[in-house]
């Protein structure tokens, strides 16, 4: 790109830059487009049918049905699954506000607990306490949504186990986990259900807005296909109440166009992610953790910084931008503070983090030259001091 960064000789690097990855394919999309548009069938039709069937046998498993958001995707899951009024929902604080709007959505409560400090995912020995002890104005839990935040695996294990003992629901928010792994299982495989985004900068992206829940269950994706037209199950007869939230014919095409790509951009992206490894090892700061036995997709690439404004003033000034996934906790937001439940801890841990998180540039796009700037301007920023997670120091990799 020609922009200079403030002040800065050097080339500058966005954190995010969907239109490359539309370059990086412009051929693919602009015929998956035309198509489209010399067929004549725009909504559910052939392309929406593909990209489901295609996406299944990506993913391995599972019965997918697609839908007009992520946020959809999640709300349809719930629904599909019984869970609305008189249900509580556990799930986290730290992660973007459309987990927590899906369960209002569905007329469920949220309950939001804290997140392990080093991978920022669900925290399960919380999940014990409230599952064993929940609050006394929250409706029955009947459903815990992890979500595998920036391309790491929630600690399913233990999770799985916890919710299969009491006969609670697990819906897998799988957002920014395209191809993630736990433990050699495929994330969104391992719950009863889950949810994907297609939002232009995930690391499966369409050029507009898309979601897409897959069920376990072959009978609950039916309810949910029913669902997300109006409840026909025949059509311009509703037999229960739906929505319309499709995926357009455009977007399943562009989506079935980049999926052939989906595993090689992910290897890109940890490739990124182990250069950016190497540049840290030289400083103060401790890269992000990897979870044990699983694959991280590096959705985002996030560190924490103590003082986190000098250090994206100073990324600035060298042409890198940075961002922050996500600065304020949903339970701080003026829409659900002092009106969402919490968890024992009153997420004091992602009070903390939500202070100190960065995220670097991360698309599989980005050039092994730009990749070199990135490296050397974090040797020269400043951090603050140094940050120690105190948890799972074996895990990091150096």
């Amino acid at each position: 790109m020609a922009d200079k960064g403030s002040g800065s000789d050097h080339v500058y690097i966005p954190q995010m830059n969907p239109r490359a990855a539309y370059c990086a394919l412009a051929n693919d999309i602009d015929e998956a487009v035309r198509r489209v548009l010399r067929s004549g069938q725009y909504i559910l039709g052939e392309e929406v049918a593909c990209f489901e069937a295609e996406f299944a046998r990506w993913l391995g498993a599972g019965h997918p049905v697609s839908c007009g958001s992520g946020t959809d995707a999640l709300a349809l899951a719930l629904r599909a699954l019984g869970i609305g009024p008189g249900s509580g929902v556990v799930t986290v604080s730290h992660t973007a506000v459309a987990t927590v709007a899906a369960i209002e959505m569905v007329g469920a409560t949220p309950l939001l607990i804290d997140v392990e400090a080093g991978h920022f995912t669900l925290d399960a020995q919380e999940l014990t306490v409230v599952l064993e002890n929940p609050p006394p104005n929250l409706p029955p839990i009947r459903a815990v949504i992890p979500v595998h935040i920036y391309g790491q695996a929630a600690d399913l294990g233990p999770i799985l186990d916890l919710c299969a003992n009491r006969g609670v629901i697990v819906i897998e928010d799988c957002a920014q986990a395209h191809g993630a792994r736990y433990l050699g299982g495929q994330v969104g495989t391992l719950g009863d259900a889950a949810a994907f985004s297609f939002y232009p900068t995930k690391n499966l992206g369409a050029i507009g807005d898309g979601g897409l829940a897959s069920f376990r269950d072959s009978e609950v994706a039916e309810r949910a296909r029913a669902l997300r037209q109006y409840g026909w199950r025949k059509r311009f007869v509703s037999q229960e109440p739906g929505i319309a939230s499709r995926l357009d014919e455009i977007q399943a095409a562009i989506l079935r166009a980049k999926l052939i790509h989906l595993d090689r951009s992910n290897a890109r992206r940890e490739q990124i992610a182990n250069a950016y490894d190497d540049a840290l090892a030289t400083t103060s700061l401790a890269p992000p953790l990897r979870r044990a036995g699983s694959r991280h997709v590096f959705h985002q690439y996030v560190v924490r910084v103590p003082q986190r404004d000098g250090f994206q003033a100073r990324m600035r000034e060298l042409g890198i931008a940075t961002g922050i996934h996500y600065p304020v906790p949903v339970h701080e937001q003026p829409a659900y503070a002092n009106r969402v439940l919490l968890g024992p801890s009153g997420c004091k841990i992602t009070s903390v983090i939500a202070q100190e998180i960065v995220s670097l540039p991360m698309y599989p796009e980005l050039t092994d030259g730009q990749v070199e700037q990135i490296c050397a301007a974090l040797k020269q920023a400043p951090y603050g001091g140094v940050f120690q997670t105190g948890e799972d120091a074996d895990v990091r990799r150096k």
